[in-house]
């Protein structure tokens, strides 16, 4: 795992400065301190920084082809490289590393862009070819791995793995884009292609972008979809064959490395399932980590412990207090947009714990989203089944009556709290899922942004994303369409990035098995009741385990990866909450209406409502503009940029 940068001149072959490229590169040290290497030529300079996996010997970066005409940087892992080696050779390329980085290059000469479709893996890379003048850019299918470009006025275009690279050059104004202020307080994260700053990009997962000097910037082009067809006619028996045969492949080529290797384990049924696996590839005990957690209300760590037994694991736990908030400015610094996952905490603690004993850990993560693991999925079913008994025509102005009259009950039992899903079967689908899934719902958006910010935004709504995502997920079934809009919203900006920026932190890589782009395509054909049976979830990979793991491990309540905000903010944590929501750095932007920040601090902390979730939002986002923005975002009354689009200028 690496982290990459680079500077292309689009106009001409002006010098790259060095010592700017160096600057650049040296912000991710963090992603590879082994190694560090830079190419600089007329008008363009490509960084790496190497944390070695594989070829440890001869895998360094920038990669060049045989006559030195082509040349990548990368950052991640292609599971097959070895099998299009043979094929590469037959088509007359020569090799002279065992890296999966040196495919890259031969594959582009090979196939062009086509080549990303002949990858499996999770990778970012950019690629310079001489002969063409071009820059290609690309990301895998999943978006496991950050891509993230800005296009400057003066026509040189900056990438690099992280956002703080590109703030390193020095040349990108730290406007806030306000569309992205509105995806974040909706969602927890700002959504791609979007950054937290105008004139900043990410490039889409299953994308590439080939730039040509001279050249206006292009749109980036998809190469990869999944679909839910869900028509496939395997019966219960045989699909559990195939989901064990299917996973102990996916497993079996992330468990490729020539450094120590281990797995995440909670004691979840995903990480679980992906241990167990492990354990039977491997002749050699399993290395695991665990976090467990002070306050029992959040502890599986004695769940994780079963799990350790059973397949005799070299098993490492660390205890994380229940006051561990300590992390707050460390996180605006590592994710360096506002990112309000609070799980952030416990990742980057047993990222931490990991990297003490290996340097690569498989995780579960994107168990939920292709097996239908969440909650909410089943929530949203019910839901859809009460939509279709009564027409949108009566359910938005009957429903949305009671939405709005029906009190917030947080403190009620939760068969009282009726108000959320009047308000959602007021909504069509689509709607009424996001409603469920936002941090701040809409009319709580309303009422924290300012009049002014309202102007800013010009309607737009982060309603859009999903809406945009919802058009192309060519599925009318009811649980499909939800993964798949969480395939390309939660997945990406929450899952993926969580784990990129926590683990890349300690220089630790994290593979994700249950993302191998085959299994989810495959699971994507499997019709829903496989998922999702009656009131279980996952039901497809628990009767595939049952064999492999305990039934109190398979079909106990989840119980997540969380932290008490609630309480933190009603107690060590009362006095920051006060003097970062209601503070300077907030009322300064005058984005928001400062009386509803007071509602939400003093609501919560007399116990009458539960606004953790939006007041750790909202302290997450005040220590973003702390560390990220300062004095340099603010060049307009508001700072922030114009609304809109937000699209990056061409360049003539």
């Amino acid at each position: 795992m690496c982290g990459i940068v680079g500077i292309v001149d689009l106009r001409g072959r002006r010098p790259i400065d060095r010592a700017t490229l160096h600057r650049m590169n040296e912000s991710q040290h963090h992603r590879g301190p082994d190694e560090s290497g830079m190419h600089v030529a007329p008008g363009v300079g490509l960084g790496h920084r190497r944390l070695s996996i594989i070829d440890l010997a001869t895998g360094q970066q920038p990669l060049f082809n045989e006559d030195g005409s082509v040349v990548v940087v990368y950052n991640g892992e292609i599971y097959n490289y070895q099998e299009l080696i043979p094929e590469l050779t037959r088509l007359g390329h020569r090799f002279r590393t065992l890296s999966d980085t040196e495919v890259i290059v031969h594959a582009w000469e090979a196939w062009g862009e086509e080549c990303v479709t002949r990858f499996r893996g999770m990778f970012a890379f950019a690629l310079w070819d001489r002969n063409r003048s071009s820059l290609f850019l690309a990301r895998d299918r999943l978006g496991v791995k950050p891509m993230h470009y800005a296009l400057l006025p003066d026509g040189r275009l900056l990438f690099g793995s992280e956002l703080k690279s590109l703030l390193a050059h020095g040349g990108l104004a730290r406007d806030v884009d306000p569309c992205a202020v509105e995806e974040y307080f909706a969602l927890g994260y700002v959504a791609e292609p979007r950054t937290i700053f105008r004139g900043a990009r990410k490039l889409p997962p299953a994308s590439t972008l080939l730039v040509r000097r001279g050249a206006p910037l292009p749109e980036p082009r998809e190469y990869w979809n999944v679909q839910f067809t869900c028509d496939n006619p395997l019966g219960i028996e045989d699909a559990c064959a195939e989901l064990e045969t299917r996973l102990r492949e996916s497993v079996r080529l992330r468990m490729i490395s020539e450094v120590p290797l281990g797995a995440f384990l909670s004691g979840g049924v995903d990480s679980s399932a992906v241990v167990a696996t492990m354990a039977g590839l491997s002749a050699d005990p399993v290395n695991t980590c665990s976090i467990a957690f002070a306050d029992p209300a959040f502890d599986e760590s004695a769940h994780a412990l079963t799990v350790a037994q059973r397949y005799g694991t070299r098993h490492h736990v660390d205890r994380v207090e229940s006051d561990d908030f300590d992390l707050i400015d460390t996180l605006a610094a590592t994710y360096d947009e506002p990112y309000a996952d609070s799980s952030a905490i416990p990742t980057y603690r047993v990222c931490q714990l990991a990297r003490k004993h290996v340097t690569v850990a498989l995780s579960g993560d994107g168990g939920d989203e292709s097996f239908g693991g969440y909650r909410r999925y089943r929530m949203h079913l019910m839901e859809e089944r009460m939509r279709s008994a009564f027409p949108q025509t009566f359910r938005r102005p009957v429903f949305g009556l009671l939405g709005r009259a029906y009190p917030k009950l947080d403190w009620a039992p939760r068969a009282v709290r009726a108000k959320t899903t009047f308000e959602s079967l007021a909504r069509d689908s689509v709607e009424a899922y996001f409603h469920s899934v936002s941090i701040l719902r809409g009319p709580m958006r309303a009422r924290l942004y300012s009049n002014a910010f309202k102007a800013q935004l010009q309607g737009y709504s982060a309603l859009d994303v999903f809406r945009r995502h919802a058009a192309r997920a060519q599925t009318d079934d009811a649980l499909a369409q939800i993964q798949y809009l969480d395939l390309q919203t939660y997945l990406i900006g929450d899952i993926n990035t969580k784990v990129d920026r926590a683990s890349m932190a300690h220089s630790l890589e994290v593979r994700e098995p249950l993302m191998d782009h085959p299994l989810v395509e495959w699971l994507a054909t499997l019709p829903s009741n496989l998922k999702i049976r009656g009131q279980e979830g996952k039901f497809l990979l628990k009767k595939a385990m049952e064999p492999k793991l305990p039934q109190e491990i398979l079909y106990r309540p989840k119980m997540g990866f969380a932290v008490p905000l609630a309480r933190w903010f009603r107690g060590p944590l009362k006095e920051r909450v006060r003097d970062a929501v209601l503070g300077a750095s907030l009322a300064d932007t005058g984005w928001f209406d400062p009386i509803y920040l007071r509602h939400l601090v003093q609501a919560h902390q007399s116990g009458t409502s539960d606004y953790s979730a939006p007041l750790w939002s909202l302290l997450m986002f005040e220590a973003f503009l702390r560390h990220s923005v300062g004095e340099a975002g603010r060049g307009s009354p508001l700072g922030i940029g114009d609304a809109g689009t937000g699209a990056l200028r061409t360049v003539a």
